[in-house]
């Protein structure tokens, strides 16, 4: 595969794992109702988001309230809103700039500075990788510490919504499409940096010239 295939590999993998943050950062299911008690039938379950709560009776009504204060929130969901609003942003940063000095493009000629903006984007969605793993591991530590804990009572315990997991496989997403975009251009520059240059051998002939066979 050549290395602009595989640049445009790692750039779509970096908006798929960019369109899956967004997701995650809108959907209510980061922390859903755990059902451990004897009975099986409930009657609602409850979904805890970064926005709001929602409430889906078994009757397939659901009833959803965005949180009224934002200070009255708790560290890890207003950490969760900043970082993942910041990775939003910084995702669209890391598709304009991996456009601007992809290969198959023609914003800029093709130069060392050119490379360099590449792996500038791939960085970028890297680091829009490592943001966003805080939250998502920050929610599903207190998610599986309140759950085993034998204080809380079982109304309260919850258990990882999908969010959470969409929120996984944007990460890997982002991560391994910033890692190919990174390589991929640094490969490309190693090889552009050190031009081969051939030279045949000067040799003089019986008369004291050079041959013009040696000359290319």
């Amino acid at each position: 595969m050549s290395s602009a295939a595989v640049e445009i590999l790692g750039l779509g993998l970096g908006i798929l794992g960019w369109v899956g943050v967004i997701l995650a950062c809108g959907l209510p299911m980061w922390q859903v109702s755990a059902f451990i008690d004897v009975n099986i039938v409930v009657a609602q379950t409850i979904w805890e988001g970064l926005w709001m709560n929602c409430v889906v009776q078994s009757t397939g009504q659901m009833q959803c309230k965005v949180y009224d204060s934002i200070l009255a929130l708790p560290a890890e969901v207003q950490a969760g809103r900043a970082l993942t609003v910041v990775v939003a942003l910084l995702g669209l940063v890391a598709l304009m700039v991996t456009v601007v000095g992809a290969q198959c493009t023609n914003c800029l000629r093709p130069s060392k500075m050119k490379s360099c903006i590449v792996i500038a984007g791939g960085a970028i969605y890297i680091l829009c990788g490592v943001l966003v793993l805080i939250p998502l591991c920050w929610f599903a530590n207190i998610v599986i510490s309140d759950f085993y804990d034998p204080t809380v009572p079982s109304s309260k315990k919850r258990e990882m919504g999908a969010a959470l997991y969409i929120g996984w496989a944007a990460t890997a997403l982002l991560l391994f499409g910033g890692c190919l975009i990174c390589c991929c251009s640094c490969y490309q520059r190693n090889e552009t940096s050190f031009p081969v240059k051939y030279s045949a051998p000067r040799r003089p002939t019986s008369n004291g010239e050079y041959d013009k066979k040696n000359y290319v």
